[in-house]
């Protein structure tokens, strides 16, 4: 029983490898899953370090977490994807099209002031101009 309860506390492990799988396989379906599950998984871990000394209090907070892991991580239940169209994808469409215009006309040749957005949005080649 110990060898399976360390390889279940290890899932975050397995995750890093198949969002590697994921980059390098040609579906997107993957990517978005994988990348669903690192937005979830961090924002759970953030709130974990925020509410670190009130958890302290719950006993069984460690067994939960890692039961909200599997169910995230597992292809079976794909809850990340679950949780970020269903919670997630509003507010990030929100916030991106409420800051960052989709059509700028700008004299620069239709560079716009979000250089950084810009980047990270960018494909390959588009640096290159």
């Amino acid at each position: 029983m110990s060898k399976l309860w360390t390889l279940i506390t290890q899932l975050h492990s397995l995750a890093g490898y198949a969002s590697v799988v994921a980059i390098e396989s040609t579906s997107k379906l993957d990517d978005e899953q994988w990348l669903a599950y690192w937005i979830i998984y961090s924002f759970l871990t953030l709130m974990e370090m925020v509410l670190q000394s009130l958890l302290e209090w719950i006993p069984i907070w460690y067994d939960v977490k890692l039961l909200v892991v599997a169910w995230l991580v597992l292809p079976q239940f794909k809850g990340a994807t679950f949780l970020y169209e269903r919670f997630v994808r509003q507010y990030i469409r929100a916030y991106v099209t409420e800051r960052v215009p989709h059509h700028d006309k700008s004299p620069n040749g239709g560079k716009t002031k979000h250089k950084f957005f810009d980047f990270i949005a960018s494909k390959k080649g588009d640096h290159d101009a």
